[in-house]
């Protein structure tokens, strides 16, 4: 027998809650979502703001000083230090370093990483061995394989492998470090640096292969394309658009950032210097120059940036395919 109450509703039923019970509950509910964003996002941002945003600061602080062999500047010069930098001198030379050095290694990492994907991708046998094969070079340190680039394969002597090649041929052993005309040393330069990275755009580039639907091939065989450059032309090489826009923006900052394998192979010599190489004898060589090195620092982000914008503005980075 169920016993009532003078409304009829049954003893002990639980009322639903009001509005002030929904509230506090969604008041603590937000406050359990801001406390999980803060405890995952927390370190991040905090090393964020630490070792980028305050470093960029006092980048821009020293640049406006004169700032030798101290951190604490007290001479105040405004935008001198950028005047003096962009005029014609070693940092606009390293520019041009930099320029020529893009112009050979970008066109011939994305030509020969392509050609790696589509290898790999047609290959039925042993394709996992073939793919870790060519990515294994991209874990190497840049110092250590401009070493090896520097005293066994292109050491100069009639020993080094290049050389030992040569010899083959009768021809005579090469400088290619210390010869600058002609300039062997770029040889030795775009080498290394095309075995670290290839690895790595060949994995982008076989990813992107990988997501091309199969049927526009078929449809395009039913239609009388023949396989190879025609349908590379006009299949493959549209659908891999947005991921060749990546892979050549990956390859112009990267180019940009080129440190190691110029520092290790080419150290001390002034005519194949980055602006990286420049801004490091600028701010930590014997002068420490730090205010010319900031303001060569802010140039170097701020023209990567602008090229970042244009090439995204060209090709339309981001956007969806129509």
């Amino acid at each position: 027998m169920t016993t009532t109450t003078t409304g009829g509703a049954r003893r002990g039923a639980t009322a639903p809650p009001g509005p002030a019970a929904k509230a506090r509950r969604d008041r603590h509910g937000t406050r359990g979502s801001t406390r999980t964003f803060w405890l995952f996002a927390g370190p991040f941002l905090t090393g964020l703001l630490l070792f980028v945003y305050v470093p960029v600061g006092w980048s821009f602080y020293l640049s406006l000083f004169q700032a030798q062999n101290t951190v604490t500047p007290t001479k105040f010069v405004g935008l001198d230090n950028y005047a003096d930098i962009l005029t014609e001198g070693p940092f606009t030379d390293s520019l041009w370093t930099f320029t020529l050095f893009a112009l050979i290694v970008v066109p011939l990492t994305y030509v020969l990483a392509l050609a790696l994907a589509l290898l790999v991708h047609r290959i039925r046998v042993a394709r996992a061995f073939f793919r870790s094969v060519f990515f294994i070079p991209t874990a190497c340190s840049y110092v250590v394989a401009s070493m090896v680039w520097k005293l066994s394969i292109f050491n100069g002597v009639r020993f080094g492998l290049a050389n030992t090649v040569l010899g083959w041929f009768g021809i005579e052993p090469i400088a290619w470090i210390g010869t600058v005309s002609p300039p062997w040393y770029w040889m030795v330069l775009v080498t290394v640096r095309l075995w670290l990275q290839l690895g790595f755009y060949m994995i982008l580039f076989l990813a992107a292969l990988q997501q091309i639907p199969k049927e526009l091939y078929e449809a395009a065989w039913t239609d009388g394309a023949r396989p190879g450059w025609q349908t590379f032309r006009h299949i493959t090489l549209p659908q891999l658009r947005t991921t060749s826009v990546a892979v050549v923006l990956l390859l112009l900052i990267a180019a940009y950032q080129a440190f190691d394998e110029f520092y290790n192979l080419l150290p001390n010599t002034p005519y194949a210097r980055p602006p990286l190489v420049y801004l490091y004898y600028t701010a930590l060589g014997q002068g420490q120059d730090f205010g010319h090195g900031s303001a060569g620092a802010l140039v170097l982000s701020a023209l990567i940036t602008m090229v970042t914008l244009l090439q995204g503005r060209i090709f339309g980075f981001g956007k969806a395919d129509s």
